[in-house]
């Protein structure tokens, strides 16, 4: 189960952050508003030059998704884990009823 909240909070941040693109991607789609380089060509946009909202969606969905992967990965070694107790305990109960006959 925490492998699947990881996932599903992963997943609904890479959707976020895909639609922040595409924002992105509008807003700052007039060349004329674009930061030019030394060659006169557009630069890319950092960060700090970006607006404020989107700048903090940004770096705030990465992290929830950071986060979600985090959760995802070891929400799925736990759970592995787990299941391997089980079948070690399972293995251990079954050897404890065989009976050696003489």
């Amino acid at each position: 189960m925490r492998a699947l909240c990881g996932a599903v909070i992963a997943a609904g941040a890479l959707i976020g952050l895909g639609l922040t693109a595409l924002g992105i991607g509008t807003r700052y789609a007039d060349p004329a508003a674009l930061p030019r380089g030394p060659d006169g060509q557009p630069a890319f946009i950092k960060i700090g030059q970006m607006d404020g909202s989107l700048a903090f969606v940004l770096v705030f969905l990465t992290a929830v998704a950071v986060i979600g992967l985090g959760i995802a990965f070891l929400g799925l070694a736990y759970h592995h884990a787990r299941r391997e107790r089980e079948y070690q305990w399972e293995r251990e109960r079954a050897a404890a009823q065989q009976r050696t006959t003489v």
